[in-house]
């Protein structure tokens, strides 16, 4: 079972987001040393709970940036020429990276598996990004994901009781 199920983590996330957008520009501010030794430890011990397939809003609601290593890999495993994954499935988004033409992502089955999962995009396989080093650079995207992901927001939740600011 997820907690906080998707039902409530878009009201828990608008009503958190003031306080922890206010948490995060203190933590840029005085970002401790062991910062990103701590965000490993709290991933790990929500992702040892949290089973993605129980949910897969990411999949869902949000669409990764492919990059050029990507669209060759994956296109390689559907067979196909770079330029006809892009032509199928990608479009040109305003910051002119390739993104989903659409969403719910076209890989994503009933069931919340992936077809393409051993090949899927470095942003897939990084999701929600709460172990990534240098942890304090990427608060705005922590600050959305919140909203996405039942375990990005259990993370946040745990990192604002572990590290007092």
């Amino acid at each position: 079972m997820l907690k906080p199920n998707l039902n409530e983590l878009t009201k828990l996330a608008k009503d958190s987001h003031i306080e922890n957008k206010k948490y995060f520009d203190k933590l840029k501010k005085k970002t401790p040393k062991n910062l990103d030794y701590v965000m490993q430890d709290l991933h790990d011990a929500e992702f040892k709970k949290t089973n993605c397939l129980d949910c897969a809003n990411c999949c869902k609601t949000t669409g990764p940036l492919f990059t050029s290593a990507d669209i060759e890999r994956i296109a390689k495993h559907l067979k196909q020429k770079p330029q006809q994954f892009i032509d199928s499935y990608l479009r040109i988004d305003e910051d002119k990276d390739y993104v989903l033409q659409s969403v719910p992502c076209s890989f994503l089955d009933s069931d919340n598996t992936c077809f393409i999962y051993d090949v899927r995009p470095k942003a897939c396989r990084e999701f929600p990004h709460t172990d990534r080093k240098k942890f304090n650079q990427i608060s705005d995207l922590t600050l959305k994901n919140v909203a996405i992901c039942p375990a990005a927001y259990n993370i946040v939740e745990a990192m604002k009781r572990k590290i007092v600011l």
